[in-house]
């Protein structure tokens, strides 16, 4: 007896489509078109959910330093005098401060500096 494959096969057609909605002419209508789109697409996001890790530093950086450079010190004297203090905050937390909470920042700044 030989095993069909319809309708496992048809399963699979749905599930490319269903991902391909929403692209362009035919790479959301053909199924062989479809599937190369959703598989590049999906490359493509692969390499973004690490390509925004790079960018959210990047931007905590530049916040920080312009921060920084307010309270009259630049961003690499800041990070290297707050290793020797031994003040272990990530650039996260450091960025959030610097936008959000200006005071706090200058205080910690002050206290890097002395």
């Amino acid at each position: 007896m030989r095993i069909k494959r319809a309708v496992n096969k048809n399963k699979h057609k749905r599930a490319i489509l269903k991902q391909a909605k929403g692209f362009w002419g035919s790479r959301s209508k053909l199924v062989r078109v479809a599937n190369q789109a959703v598989m590049k697409s999906l490359m493509h996001a692969y390499i973004g959910r690490r390509l925004r890790k790079r960018d959210m530093r990047r931007l905590w950086i530049s916040r920080i330093n312009a921060a920084c450079r307010v309270n009259g010190i630049s961003y690499s004297k800041f990070i290297g005098a707050m290793k020797v203090k031994n003040i272990n905050l990530n650039r996260k937390v450091l960025a959030d401060m610097a936008v959000n909470d200006k005071s706090a920042f200058a205080n910690l700044v002050k206290e890097v500096l002395a």
